[in-house]
This record gives C-alpha cells, structure tokens and sequence, in this order.
C-alpha cells in the first residue's frame, strides 16, 4: 500500500534519473543491481498509486450517475 506522502511526481523523475544512469554511466554491476531494484519498486509504486486513482475517479464517476 502507497503511503499518504508518496509523491507521484517526484517518483516519476526518480525513475527518470535511474533509467539514464542505467543507459549513460559506467556504473559497477552492483549499483546497476541496486538502481534496478530501487527502480522496481518505484514502478510499482507508481502502478499502485494511478490504480488507487483509477479506482477514485470509478467511484466518483458512479457516485454522481447515482
């Protein structure tokens, strides 16, 4: 579950920075391991926070057909 704090936003660019540090640098294949995992994890939590959204924007849209 996604924390109230999770910022999207901030997330997305996260994942920006670890994809061109992935593509660009010459990294160890330990921090490439690392950034990889981190990178998961934040891709799931995005996933998880716009099926949270899609879920609201459902809900809401049933709400005011109601």
């Amino acid at each position: 579950m996604i924390s109230k704090d999770f910022d999207f936003e901030k997330s997305i660019k996260e994942l920006e920075k670890i994809a061109n540090s992935l593509e660009n640098e010459q990294i160890s294949l330990e921090d490439s391991i690392a950034l990889f995992e981190k990178g998961v994890k934040l891709s799931k939590d995005c996933s998880d926070y716009l099926e949270a959204a899609k879920q609201r924007i459902i809900s809401l849209s049933k709400a005011e057909e109601e």
